[in-house]
């Protein structure tokens, strides 16, 4: 079984080149046109991930997101969203790396087993880090306006975090 895995992949590039040279395709121009395709995706995606990346890092080296965390917290608790996860639900929609990040502080200071570190697991398996997204598919695609998009999964995002937060107190009560 083991030998069969590790040839999977050979043996779909074999059957992908054996179906192109039966069916008279010039596989090598249709690999170097696809490899340009993809550099030039590449190049369309490259300044708004820069942009996006080095923004998230300004907010967490400046503390920005530790002041809009504490901002929120009356709302949060309203909501029914423990309101140290906050920095969290800053994050996320921005960066899933640095969302992470402030998962795991958030766990090692509240415990895996709390209510607050449950919460936290979950809204990182049930939100969308929406902007790297938008600005990644977007760039792909060369869209240059949102428009409705980016409130839309906004909002998504805030269902999922208050879905979340539903779904802990259901299932792990006390």
């Amino acid at each position: 079984m083991d030998l069969v895995l590790t040839m999977l992949v050979p043996f779909l590039m074999l059957g992908t080149a054996l179906w192109g040279a039966i069916r008279k395709v010039d596989i090598w121009s249709a690999l170097t046109d696809g490899a340009m395709s993809g550099m030039q995706s590449a190049f369309r995606i490259l300044p708004p991930l820069v942009g996006l990346l080095t923004a998230v890092s300004m907010l967490r080296a400046s503390g920005a997101m530790e002041l809009l965390g504490s901002l929120l917290a009356p709302v949060l608790t309203a909501l029914g969203i423990p309101p140290e996860t906050a920095p969290l639900l800053v994050v996320r929609p921005v960066s899933g790396s640095a969302a992470l990040g402030v998962g795991a502080d958030i766990i090692r200071a509240y415990g895996p087993d709390s209510l607050v570190g449950r919460t936290a697991a979950v809204m990182l398996g049930s939100t969308e880090t929406t902007f790297y997204t938008v600005a990644v598919y977007f760039g792909a695609a060369g869209i240059r306006k949102s428009r409705y998009a980016v409130p839309a999964a906004l909002l998504a995002d805030l269902a999922g975090f208050c879905a979340a937060a539903w779904a802990v107190r259901l299932f792990f009560p006390g």
